[in-house]
């Protein structure tokens, strides 16, 4: 199974939920060689439970997971703490559901809760949490103390990151993980299709719930991938995505554009 963690089901987080626009994410990620997505949507995006709504009253339940048209869906959502990091968080679709809603009043960046706070928050719920692109703009993750560090339960490996910083990316965040003995996952942070299987992981078995997932990621049975065209594949990514929220803000369909052939 090839499994991205860390994707996003909009192109902005002020843009409305589009129905077309995800339908065209989902439909060109099938094209890739992705067999399943964490679909971790900023907790603080506009509109964030009619977008899981919308996927998941188009999709089939599956243990864990979504089948939306083929594409298996793992749900989760990436939170803002008021240390500066973000933190992945996967579980079932309830219960992503049920914590967005308890983090309703910390959704600004005066509110984000301290990464304490949000763990106990977080403590009730059978979730996997993994530390999103440790090293970007402060690098607050790796400021975390031991005890902190270790309710994480994975690294992210973040394809935008890697696009930009190559190899020195790739070995800092191979030493973070050892230091702290934690799993690196491979995430790439995608918010237009063109950024699909830029990084992945290679998992040994297909599974389609978090107790099994959990079990595959504690054994190592996987491997990460990173493509050989990543800065290409994020350049282009990074240039739609200015394209598109240009078109919008000048009034203009950007889902048209996209979906028009």
């Amino acid at each position: 199974m090839n499994i991205d963690f860390h994707t996003h089901g909009k192109l902005a987080k002020a843009l409305p939920v589009n129905a077309k626009y995800i339908q065209w994410m989902f439909e060109e990620c099938k094209k890739t060689n992705l067999d399943a997505i964490c679909l971790t949507e900023h907790f603080n995006t506009k509109a964030f439970k009619d977008l899981y709504k919308l996927v998941y009253d188009n999709s089939e339940k599956d243990g864990d997971c979504l089948i939306f048209n083929g594409l298996k869906i793992f749900p989760g959502m990436e939170v803002d703490i008021l240390e500066g990091a973000h933190i992945l968080v996967l579980g079932k679709f309830e219960d992503i559901i049920e914590i967005n809603e308890k983090l309703e009043d910390h959704k600004t960046k005066e509110t984000f809760l301290p990464f304490d706070d949000l763990m106990d928050l977080l403590e009730p719920y059978d979730l996997i949490r993994g530390g999103a692109h440790p090293f970007r703009s402060n690098g607050a993750i790796p400021r975390l103390t031991k005890d902190q560090l270790e309710k994480l339960d994975f690294i992210d490996l973040n394809g935008k990151d890697t696009a930009l910083e190559g190899e020195d990316n790739i070995e800092k965040i191979k030493a973070f993980a050892k230091k702290i003995s934690k799993p690196i996952l491979c995430g790439s942070d995608t918010h237009q299709a063109f950024q699909y299987e830029a990084v992945y992981n290679e998992f040994e078995n297909d599974v389609n719930t978090f107790e099994a997932l959990r079990e595959e990621i504690k054994n190592g049975r996987y491997k990460l991938k990173i493509s050989a065209t990543i800065k290409d594949q994020v350049k282009s990514a990074t240039l739609l995505k200015k394209a598109l929220k240009t078109i919008h803000a000048l009034g203009g369909d950007y889902i048209e554009v996209l979906t028009n052939n």
